[in-house]
């Protein structure tokens, strides 16, 4: 049985190779890069050593291929992940800018990436976690309810709720995005935001009051603070935790916060007190941002625990 799942778009990403490249102009694009914010997610889990799941779609195509190949060789359980002949796997195009601001254009609705339904005969038993993607209930109204429905299923069969915010204006469009998170946030145990996230989705001014307005939610255990380069910040009702940031050259930032989540995940199924997942993820959302591509770090236990040793001085 898998500790985690998660259930969202499986996708490849198109990236311009250099920082500040528009994508409305004549250029070169690399890739195409296993991708989509879960597809990071369960990778990254598999890769730390523990049993994941996924629940989505692929087209028949050679896309699909390049997703499935990646994530079966990483160790993931595609089980409950479709292929969908006659369609085309999704896709997303990015670039990134000078001042850390990126630009998506997404190609996922219509594909098979939001067509898949849970299968409930299967055994979930022993689930510990169910992570959800905000950007995952952005991309289509059919799925978004797909997705609720099954996180509450797995949530009715023990497992805890996980959910990151992972905002994407270019899928949601002009909805508030409370009318799209938030009837899974009020179920959530542990919610990975970052500043301005946890901003939009608790509308208070401050993080402060933010963190405070998230942990009146009865079931909400932890909110998890993401600073990139700043660190991060464990919130609890018993008080804060600030986790310094480990230093890394800095390639690619593309799937470092959805590394992050895994790892503080993993971190909580080791029984690791909160302060060691944050340590935990921040070094492994740091070694993400060291390789070009979504999911390209050089991630496993051991290249983790090296990075938290040889910065223990930090």
């Amino acid at each position: 049985m898998n500790d985690i799942w998660t259930m969202g778009e499986i996708l490849v990403e198109i990236m311009r190779p250099k920082v500040s490249m528009e994508l409305f102009e004549l250029g070169e694009f690399v890739g195409p890069f296993p991708s989509g914010a879960p597809a990071i997610f369960v990778d990254t889990v598999a890769r730390l050593g523990h049993s994941a799941g996924i629940i989505g779609g692929v087209g028949n195509d050679d896309f699909g291929k390049t997703v499935l190949d990646r994530l079966i060789r990483d160790g993931v359980d595609c089980g409950q992940v479709k292929t969908f002949a006659g369609k085309s796997t999704a896709l997303a195009v990015v670039t990134y800018f000078a001042d850390g601001s990126r630009k998506f254009l997404f190609y996922i609705d219509g594909t098979p990436a939001v067509m898949n339904e849970f299968d409930e005969s299967e055994d979930i038993r022993g689930a510990k976690y169910f992570h959800i993607m905000g950007c995952s209930l952005m991309a289509n109204e059919c799925f978004r309810k797909n997705i609720i429905r099954t996180a509450l299923h797995f949530k009715e069969n023990g497992a805890r709720l996980s959910l990151d915010p992972n905002i994407r204006p270019e899928l949601l469009g002009d909805r508030r995005v409370l009318d799209v998170i938030g009837d899974i946030l009020e179920k959530c145990s542990i919610l990975f935001p970052g500043v301005d996230e946890l901003k939009l989705i608790s509308e208070k001014e401050t993080v402060e009051e933010g963190v405070e307005r998230m942990l009146e939610i009865p079931s909400m255990e932890l909110v998890v603070l993401k600073r990139g380069k700043k660190g991060n910040t464990v919130f609890q009702r018993s008080g804060r935790l600030d986790i310094t940031p480990y230093t890394v050259a800095e390639i690619d930032p593309t799937g470092a916060g959805d590394c992050f989540d895994a790892a503080f995940l993993c971190g909580l199924v080791e029984n690791k007190p909160p302060e060691e997942c944050g340590k935990y993820a921040a070094a492994t959302g740091a070694l993400n941002a060291a390789a070009f591509g979504p999911m390209e770090g050089r991630i496993n236990p051991e290249s983790v625990s090296e990075l938290i040793k040889a910065q223990a001085h930090l």
